[in-house]
């Protein structure tokens, strides 16, 4: 099946959907989502938005909190937009009927949070579902567009870069799996967009959906776009220590409540490591836990929430409650067991201001973009606003560029570039798999070494491992790839080896200790040598692009 899109959405989370809305006012869209289109990171995204809307917040504060968390690497003016286009960005969701968390006895006053790294109330939440209810919305709206085609339970193979053809490099869409019938479609748009969200399932444990593989950086990367600062990754701090829980994340907001994280014998220890106790920065805290861990021999740490009366935990945060009590933990009666995980990928996709990659016809928003709003460290509940800022005005940016001929026309105008005709996905020999075996043990054997060797502490010994098993194992999956039948799981594990080749790739070129790269073999940062993003192409090994002091190009 060849569909044609003026243009192509590939995923299906706040950046994905406020894009795909924001161009269907002009033109056709189709948007892929590997899954259902309600099973993102957005979804799952318990804390908030941050956006100054309180009389006592400024766009200066947020700015200052947001470059102090970036460690030098936040682009400035990319920070300065975001930030200042926040406010409008979430009254539009109350447009659309988002219905956010007011102050108690209050219909329209929105009842503001705090969480670590913040210097005042800035967090737009919706209880402690958030995400569910910014999907919700957003998702409905998508339905009932005319112009929005929703394709369920397809994932995208690879883009189609038309210099395979004899044209000069554009994106001109890409091959889609469908996963119920295992055919292969060709998606033709003259813009196409990566907002496939992040990678976590690269480590062993992840805070993320299991549709977290990285395949839009992955992609990306192999159709030759520039990819920026993939060792930062960072590690929620919190996330419920439980056998059977797979890490469900306790939100930031728990602390930004007054919980405290303590020792299994009851003493508090982040104040031991930063000024702001246990509203540090997230790697601040993340790094803490491993080092008491390491130290005391524990499992995990302890998070206390005894500070606020169990009235106000019920009512504050009944999702999250209700969930730990289902595995036998209950915050309201005492402290519970915390571990970081995988959480959130700051680096990506290198775009500039309007979205746009490195190669013609490609754009990419959210977690699978580097924007250069979070540099070496996300600040908080800036991941929901840069999706929502970045979706609108890269969706503005690519109508401006491949302008639609008119909602009754033909399609885009005359100046939309032209393709030379592009051939169907091509099976080739391949067969079915009867050894999917092989598919399981390279998925373990790489989310386990990467947690090892290239998780919350690193070093130089451990990344040089890592890059040799890396290799070996990119060997055996590219030749299991040319051999059998595509299936969903063999896509991700091509995608997840890629993501971990590029992230030890990055955090092997840092040779400094930097927000949430952090070496034992070189634990001080080093401005004068890595003061800039780490940019790396199939065509170019890591180099650095320099970041001017304060944050920004």
């Amino acid at each position: 099946m060849r569909i044609h899109s003026d243009y192509l959405v590939i995923g299906s989370g706040i950046a994905g959907l406020t894009a795909a809305l924001e161009a269907a006012a002009n033109a056709d869209v189709t948007v892929v989502t590997k899954r259902t289109a309600d099973d993102s990171a957005t979804a799952r995204a318990q804390g908030g938005i941050a956006a100054v809307l309180d009389p006592g917040d400024s766009f200066a504060l947020h700015m200052r909190d947001t470059l102090e968390a970036g460690c030098g690497l936040a682009h400035r003016e990319v920070v300065n937009m975001v930030i200042r286009d926040g406010p409008a960005r979430v009254r539009g969701l109350i447009e659309l009927g988002a219905a956010f968390s007011t102050k108690e006895g209050q219909s329209s006053d929105l009842d503001l949070t705090r969480e670590g790294g913040h210097s005042a109330r800035r967090v737009v939440h919706a209880a402690d579902l958030t995400g569910r209810e910014v999907q919700r919305v957003l998702l409905d709206a998508v339905r009932k567009s005319d112009r929005i085609r929703l394709l369920d339970h397809h994932m995208a193979i690879d883009l189609i870069n038309v210099a395979k053809h004899g044209a000069e490099p554009r994106i001109a869409g890409a091959y889609v799996l469908d996963g119920s019938t295992g055919a292969v479609h060709t998606l033709l748009a003259h813009a196409t967009l990566l907002a496939t969200g992040g990678a976590g399932k690269v480590y062993l444990y992840t805070s993320n959906p299991d549709v977290a593989s990285g395949d839009g950086v992955a992609m990306a990367y192999r159709a030759g776009a520039e990819i920026a600062n993939m060792e930062f990754f960072q590690f929620h701090p919190t996330c419920l220590f439980h056998p059977h829980a797979k890490s469900f994340l306790i939100s930031e907001a728990l602390r930004g409540e007054g919980g405290v994280l303590r020792r299994r014998d009851g003493t508090a220890f982040m104040g031991e490591h930063h000024d702001r106790a246990d509203l540090a920065p997230r790697d601040v805290v993340a790094r803490a836990i491993d080092h008491e861990m390491k130290r005391t021999g524990e499992d995990c740490m302890w998070l206390d929430m005894s500070a606020r009366s169990p009235e106000y935990l019920r009512r504050r945060f009944p999702n999250i409650l209700a969930e730990c009590r289902r595995f036998g933990c209950d915050f309201t009666q005492g402290a519970i067991p915390v571990v970081p995980a995988a959480h959130y990928m700051c680096g990506g996709v290198m775009v500039d201001r309007d979205g746009r990659a490195s190669v013609p016809g490609l754009w990419a928003v959210g977690e699978t973009a580097c924007t250069g709003l979070h540099g070496a460290n996300r600040l908080a509940s800036n991941s929901l606003l840069e999706g929502l800022v970045y979706g609108k005005r890269t969706a503005e940016a690519f109508v401006a560029s491949y302008p639609p001929a008119g909602r009754g026309g033909p399609g885009l105008d005359e100046s939309a570039p032209t393709f030379p005709e592009i051939p169907d996905w091509d099976v080739g020999e391949a067969a079915p798999s009867h050894e999917a075996v092989i598919v399981s043990q390279n998925w373990d054997e790489l989310r386990r070494f990467m947690w090892n060797y290239v998780g919350v502490v690193r070093s130089d010994r451990r990344l040089e491992r890592a890059a040799r098993r890396i290799a070996l194992l990119q060997d055996e999956i590219r030749d299991y790839y040319w051999q059998h039948l595509l299936t969903v799981d063999l896509l991700e594990l091509r995608n997840l080896a890629e993501v971990a080749h590029l992230i030890v790739q990055c955090a092997s070129f840092r040779l400094e200790s930097r927000g949430l790269h952090y070496n034992v073999d070189h634990m001080e940062q080093d401005d004068a040598r890595f003061g800039g993003d780490t940019v790396l192409s199939r065509s170019h090994p890591p180099r650095l692009r320099r970041v001017q002091p304060g944050g920004g190009r």
